[in-house]
C-alpha cells in the first residue's frame, strides 16, 4: 500500500495509530502543504490522566515532532456535564472548583510531552470554559443548535447502545455533543484548527463537529481516531491490581508504572514499543524479534522508555534499578513503594492479612488468605504460612522498614509512622 504524502500520517500509520481519517485525501494534502493545528480535549474528571489518554497525547507529540501545531484543550466547561458516550450511567456533577483542581493535575502531564511557548509550532493549552461558561443559552440554540439532527444523534453508538439497554439519558449529557462540536468550530475561528483526534468512540462527536463547521462557515474539518486498544488477550488496556494506570507519579507511583509495562504480555511488546515509546521503528523491530526469555530484556526497554516520557528519564531509572536490586539480586531497594503505618498500631501488632489489605496489595482478608495458601505472601523474604499471624515492631528490619511482598513482583515496604 502507497505512504502517504505527509510525514504525520505516515508516522501514524508506521506506529499503528490510525483507526478512521475523515476525506484522507484531502487531508494528508493539506498536512504536506502547510503547518495545520490540531487538537484533542480532555475532560478534568480526575486529578490525572491515564494510560487512555496517553495515546492520544502521544499522537499531538508526534504532530509537533513533524511540524504542526498541537493544542491541548481542557474541558472546564464540558467537565460541568461529563461525557455520556458508552457509560451506563451519569457521570458524577462536578463542582466547578474540583473541576480546577482537576484541570492543575492534569497539567503537569503535558510539559513532558509536549513543547510549549509563543512560536507558530509551539503547543498551546486553552480551556472551552472561556468560551461555553459565557453562552447566552436561547442564543445559542437559535444559532447553534438549529444545525443538529436529534434524529442523526440518536443513530451514534454512544448514545444508541445507552437507549437499546433501556438506561435513561439526561437532556443534559444528550447536549454534551453539541458543545463538544461547537468547541471544534470555535478552536477552528480561535486558532484556525482543522483537526480534532481522539479515541474510535469519539468518531460520531468528532463528525458532529466537523458538519457543525460546515453548517457555520469554517474551513473544512477532519477527524483522526485511534483503534480501541487492547491487549493481545483481548483484556482492556490501563488496568492493573491498584486500579487504574495514572500517569501523575502522586497518584501511581513511577515504579508501579514501570512494572506495568514491564508486565507486558508477550506479544504486545512490538506494538506497545511503536504506540508508548520514541524509539526509531528499526529499533524497535530488533527488541520485538526476539524470543524466549530475551524477549524480558525487551519488556524491560519497552518499560523504561514509557517511563521516561511520562515521569522523566531520572525516574525511569530509578524504577528500572530498584526492580533489578529486587528481583536479580533480592535486596532491598529504598524506593520500593511505601506505606506508613501508625507506630501505634505496629506496636500493639496488626493481623498479616489485613496488614497486607492495608498496604494495598490485597482487596480483602480473604484475598489476602487465599494468596497465604497459595505460598503467595512473603514478609521479610519470608514464606507466610500462618494466616492468624501478628505483625509488631519486632519485624522492622535494620534498614528501619518492613517488607511485604505478594507474588514475585508486588513489594511494598512499611514504615512506622
Amino acid at each position: 500500500m502507497a505512504g502517504f504524502k505527509s510525514d504525520f500520517l505516515n508516522v501514524m500509520k508506521e506506529r499503528g495509530f490510525i483507526h478512521q481519517i475523515s476525506d484522507e485525501n484531502a487531508f494528508d494534502d493539506l498536512l504536506s502543504k502547510e503547518r495545520v493545528t490540531a487538537y484533542v480535549g480532555y475532560d478534568a474528571t480526575a486529578t490525572s490522566l491515564h494510560i487512555g489518554n496517553l495515546i492520544s497525547a502521544t499522537m499531538l507529540y508526534w504532530f509537533q515532532e513533524t511540524g504542526h501545531r498541537p493544542i491541548a484543550l481542557m474541558g472546564g466547561g464540558t467537565s460541568m456535564i461529563g461525557d455520556p458516550s458508552f457509560r451506563d450511567d451519569q457521570r458524577k456533577l462536578l463542582t466547578a472548583a474540583t473541576i480546577n483542581e482537576n484541570i492543575e493535575g492534569i497539567k503537569k502531564i503535558f510539559g513532558r510531552i509536549l513543547r510549549f511557548g509563543e512560536g507558530s509550532g509551539d503547543a498551546i493549552m486553552v480551556n472551552n470554559a472561556d468560551w461555553l461558561m459565557k453562552l447566552n443559552y436561547v442564543e445559542f440554540l437559535r444559532d447553534v443548535g438549529r444545525h443538529f439532527s436529534v434524529n442523526r444523534m440518536l443513530t451514534f453508538d454512544s448514545v444508541k447502545l445507552r437507549l437499546d439497554r433501556e438506561q435513561s439519558l439526561s437532556f443534559l449529557e444528550f447536549n454534551y455533543m453539541v458543545l463538544q462540536g461547537y468547541d471544534f468550530v470555535e478552536l477552528s475561528r480561535r486558532y484556525d484548527c482543522r483537526l480534532q483526534m481522539g479515541g474510535s468512540d469519539q468518531w460520531g462527536n468528532i463528525v458532529n463537529g466537523i458538519d457543525l463547521g460546515h453548517r457555520m462557515g469554517t474551513p473544512q474539518l477532519f477527524a483522526l481516531t485511534t483503534p480501541l486498544l487492547t491487549t493481545s488477550s483481548g483484556a482492556k488496556m490501563g488496568k492493573s491490581a491498584k486500579g487504574a494506570v495514572w500517569l501523575n507519579g502522586d497518584v501511581f507511583s513511577p515504579y508501579d508504572y514501570w512494572q506495568y509495562w514491564r508486565n507486558t504480555e508477550d506479544a504486545d511488546v512490538g506494538r506497545f514499543l511503536k504506540i508508548f515509546t520514541r524509539l526509531p521503528l528499526d529499533e524497535i523491530a530488533k527488541l520485538a524479534a526476539l524470543g524466549g526469555n530475551e524477549i524480558n530484556e525487551a519488556k524491560k526497554v519497552l518499560a523504561t522508555e514509557a517511563t521516561a516520557i511520562v515521569h522523566g528519564r531520572e525516574a525511569a531509572e530509578d524504577a528500572a534499578e530498584t526492580a533489578r536490586k529486587t528481583f536479580e539480586e533480592g535486596a532491598l531497594a529504598d524506593s520500593l513503594p511505601t506505606v506508613t503505618v501508625p507506630a501505634a498500631e505496629l506496636a500493639q501488632g496488626v493481623g498479616v492479612l489485613a496488614l497486607f489489605v492495608q498496604a494495598g496489595l490485597a482487596a480483602s482478608n480473604g484475598e489476602a488468605r487465599r494468596a497465604l495458601q497459595g505460598g503467595a505472601l512473603r514478609l521479610n523474604d519470608q514464606p507466610v504460612s500462618d494466616d492468624k499471624m501478628t505483625v509488631t515492631n519486632s519485624f522492622v528490619t535494620d534498614d528501619g522498614v518492613i517488607k511485604l511482598s505478594f507474588g514475585k513482583k508486588k513489594h511494598i515496604l512499611i514504615r512506622a509512622s
